[in-house]
This record gives C-alpha cells, sequence and structure tokens, in this order.
C-alpha cells in the first residue's frame, strides 16, 4: 500500500483534491439551484431532492460523463501558446480548480446561485493571462460569455412566463379546473416526456456513443411523448376521481397542483441527469489534464478521463448537495417568490427546453441563470410585486461578479501554486 502511495506524485493528489473541492461547490451551488424550484414549490422535501438529485447526478456524472473532455474549457485559450509551455497549464489548472471551489464556496455560503461554467471559464482567463499572455485568451468567448448574463435569464424567463400563463389560462383559471385537467393535463405529460427525451438524447447520452442527430433524436422522442400521454392519461383521470366535484375550490386546487408535482419532478429529474454528465468536466477536466500530463500524455487539446475520475466528480457533487445545497435551494425556491407545483414546474420545464434550444442553435448559456430567469419569469406572470427585488439584485450583481473574481482569484492560486511546487 504505502508503495503504490509513494509512487503517486504530490501533483495528482492535490489536483484530485482540488477536483473534488471543485465538485463540491458545483453541487452545493449548481445542483441546488436547479432542484430549488421542486423544494420550494414542495413538490420535493429537502431529504428527497438530496436524494433524487443525487442518483441522478451521480448517476448522469459516471455514466455520460464522458470519456474525453477539452483540457481547456470552452476553447478560452490558445493552444498553440499552451504548447509551448505545458508545465504552466499544470499549474494553472490547479490554480482554476482552486479559484472556480473557492468561489462557489462563498457564493454558496452567501445562498447565491452562480455560474460553475463560468466559474471555471474566469479562472482559466486568469492564470492564461499571466502564464501565457493577455493575447492567448480568446476574448470573443468572453464576449459571448457577457451576453449570456442576458440572453439566459431572458429566454428561460420569457419561456417559463409563456407556459405559466398557459397553465393559468387553459386548467387554473377555469371554472372546474379539474375537469380542465383531466382534459388537457396529458398533453402537458406528452411535453414533459418529449423535452426529457431531447434532453437525454440529443444532450445528455453523447458520451455513452449515444449521440443521436437531431431528427433522430426528435423521432424517438416524440415516440416517448406518445408514452407520456398515455401514462398522464391514467393518473390524470385517478387525481380527478379522488376529487369529488362538489368540493370546496380550495381541494380542487390542490388537486390540480398533486398533477403539476408529479411533472415538476420529472423535469427535474431530466435536468439533473443532463447536468451531472455536462458539467462534471467543470471539476474533472482540470483533473484529467494534470494526470496525463504527469504520465507523459500530450495533453494539449483533449484528456483522456478515468473511470475513477468520473466518480470523483460524482461523489464530489452528491456531498455539496448533501451538506449546503439548502442554502442555494432556499434563494431559489423561496426568497426570489412564491413558488407553487404549478409555478415551480414551468420554471422546470422552460430551464429544459431552453438548453435545447441554445444546444441546437450554439447559443451559450448558463443552466444556473436559465433557472433562476425560469423563477422570474413565472413570479413576473403575477405582477413585479410578486418578486424580491432585493434579492433579484444581488443574484443578478453576483452574476456579474462571477468571471472577474475567479480570474483574480486564479492569478494569485496559481503563483503562489507555482513557487511552491516548481522545481
Amino acid at each position: 500500500m504505502e508503495a503504490w502511495v509513494s509512487e503517486i506524485p504530490l501533483v495528482v493528489w492535490l489536483a484530485g483534491f482540488l477536483a473534488l473541492y471543485m465538485a463540491w461547490g458545483i453541487g452545493a451551488n449548481d445542483v441546488a439551484n436547479a432542484m430549488g424550484t421542486s423544494v420550494g414549490s414542495g413538490a420535493l422535501t429537502l431529504g428527497g431532492a438530496v436524494l433524487v438529485a443525487g442518483v441522478l447526478e451521480f448517476s448522469g456524472a459516471f455514466l455520460a460523463g464522458g470519456h474525453v473532455t477539452d483540457t481547456v474549457r470552452k476553447g478560452m485559450l490558445d493552444m498553440d501558446k499552451v504548447a509551448l509551455a505545458p508545465e504552466l497549464l499544470v499549474y494553472g489548472m490547479l490554480a482554476a480548480l482552486s479559484s472556480a471551489g473557492t468561489l462557489l464556496l462563498l457564493a454558496s455560503w452567501k445562498g447565491l446561485p452562480i455560474s460553475t461554467t463560468h466559474s471555471i471559464v474566469g479562472a482559466i482567463i486568469g492564470f492564461g493571462s499571466v502564464a501565457f499572455g493577455i493575447e492567448a485568451v480568446a476574448w470573443g468567448k468572453v464576449i459571448q460569455i457577457v451576453l449570456s448574463w442576458i440572453t439566459s435569464p431572458l429566454l428561460g424567463g420569457a419561456l417559463a412566463f409563456g407556459i405559466f400563463r398557459l397553465i393559468r389560462s387553459l386548467i387554473l383559471n377555469q371554472e372546474d379546473p379539474i375537469a380542465s385537467a383531466r382534459t388537457r393535463g396529458p398533453y402537458f405529460f406528452f411535453v414533459v416526456f418529449f423535452v426529457i427525451g431531447m434532453v437525454t438524447l440529443f444532450k445528455g447520452l453523447k458520451n455513452l456513443h449515444l449521440d443521436f442527430d437531431f431528427a433522430t433524436a426528435l423521432l424517438l422522442s416524440l415516440g416517448l411523448g406518445a408514452l407520456g400521454f398515455a401514462i398522464g392519461s391514467v393518473f390524470v383521470r385517478r387525481v380527478a376521481a379522488q376529487v369529488a366535484a362538489g368540493e370546496d375550490e380550495n381541494r380542487r386546487t390542490r388537486g390540480v397542483e398533486r398533477i403539476f408535482v408529479v411533472l415538476q419532478i420529472l423535469t427535474a429529474c431530466a435536468v439533473a441527469f443532463a447536468h451531472g454528465s455536462n458539467d462534471v468536466a467543470n471539476s474533472i477536466g482540470p483533473l484529467a489534464a494534470i494526470v496525463n500530463a504527469d504520465v507523459g500524455i500530450d495533453m494539449v487539446k483533449q484528456s483522456a478521463v478515468a473511470p475513477w475520475m468520473l466518480a470523483l466528480g460524482g461523489v464530489g457533487i452528491v456531498f455539496g448537495l448533501a451538506t449546503w445545497g439548502y442554502r442555494v435551494m432556499e434563494t431559489i425556491g423561496r426568497k426570489i417568490t412564491e413558488l407553487t407545483p404549478s409555478r415551480g414546474f414551468a420554471a422546470e420545464l422552460a430551464a429544459a427546453m431552453t438548453i435545447i434550444v441554445a444546444s441546437r442553435l450554439g447559443i451559450p448559456v448558463s443552466t444556473t441563470h436559465i433557472l433562476v430567469g425560469g423563477v422570474l419569469g413565472v413570479g413576473l406572470a403575477r405582477g413585479i410585486g410578486a418578486l424580491d427585488l432585493r434579492v433579484v439584485g444581488q443574484v443578478f450583481i453576483s452574476w456579474v461578479a462571477t468571471v472577474p473574481l475567479a480570474a483574480l482569484l486564479s492569478i494569485v492560486f496559481f503563483y503562489l501554486l507555482k513557487a511552491l511546487l516548481a522545481p
């Protein structure tokens, strides 16, 4: 055992620890905001959200997290310049993990939902500027990220606003909402199963070599939607039968909301699996680059990901969600606006649909920003007074500060780690 341990260099142990630290931050912040609407609306208890998200995030990370990852996320650096001094990339990756993990820890402590992708990208910008020169940074990509601060919440918010207004018009505001739900509810199940198919088949399983083209994913998702319609028809009829027509209005409303509890949980599950499969790379990408560099493999463009790395990322995500996830869940689920299952469902569905559309069009968006935008959208559907503008302002400020703060922290960690580890 001692001989095996001694064969692993200090830099790899340090990278593994920092990757776990970063994954913990992803769980505490990113995953928590994805499940916050479900907790805030009462669709899931806090313990239920941790269990559901934990299983699906880990499954997404381990089963579909990818066997190869970009060495530098989102093409933020000129790799020709990086190739001239690859040892600096090792120090930089350690600094990026330290910076992004620390920023996520601070944001989670304050209950502020920020983008983990923007955290790691900001960190890469920071160490890349001092290690390889400002000209090595892809500033065009930086501009796209800045624009995503606007496009992500706008897309998610507008869609959530429209979905909730549709739910309210077709079901909630009808004279007999149970009868309306019995007629129209199955169509919502169709949409949810269709979206689950698209999120999974078109985006979430590409690393399992099930990377279907858009047309194939669309066809399979339509079939899944038809299955959802059939399941929804049976479920809605049962709920309607349990709520007597002569009962008071509050009971009928609660009966309708029971339908949206199931729909919201299903949508949240799809988002959690897709999130685990995609964003685990934010923590294990730098780890893979460092490990491959240590064993002498060319890691300038892409790095191989071992199963133990995926497991490490998955465990870190689940642990972060279980420990500090409640802080961000509280902000998303309760502090921005009051949520019910139908409102939470509208926000979750809007987020999933926006992710699909943005992926198809190549628009850079943040899952965090989309989800927050969705919550804002359902709040605005009830009027500006339904939003806590003080909390909204704090969230927006944290978004704008994420990239520059991550960059500054990364520069500090880069020089510190280089001084400590350089031969």
